[in-house]
């Protein structure tokens, strides 16, 4: 298994919520989304360009922002 950020992730890419990079309420508001540890995501789709990101997650679909998801670390299986 390898270290990826949400931000680097490809389009059908699949990976689990490992850490947290920045402040703690950032953190927080991560969580609040529902991207806490364990929680496995994919990513859907891009915008035209790059941003926001649509990921889905616990049976949701979130769009989250670029700068956002440079902040979440996953966990990716090749």
């Amino acid at each position: 298994m390898s270290e990826k950020l949400l931000s680097e992730l490809a389009p059908g890419e699949k990976g689990t919520v490992e850490a947290y990079l920045g402040s703690k309420e950032h953190h927080q508001r991560l969580q609040e989304l529902g991207l806490v540890r364990g929680t496995p995501v994919e990513l859907i789709r891009l915008a035209p360009f790059g941003d926001p990101m649509e990921v889905e997650l616990r049976g949701y679909r979130l769009s989250i922002r670029k700068e956002d998801a440079e902040h979440i670390q996953l966990k990716v299986s090749p």
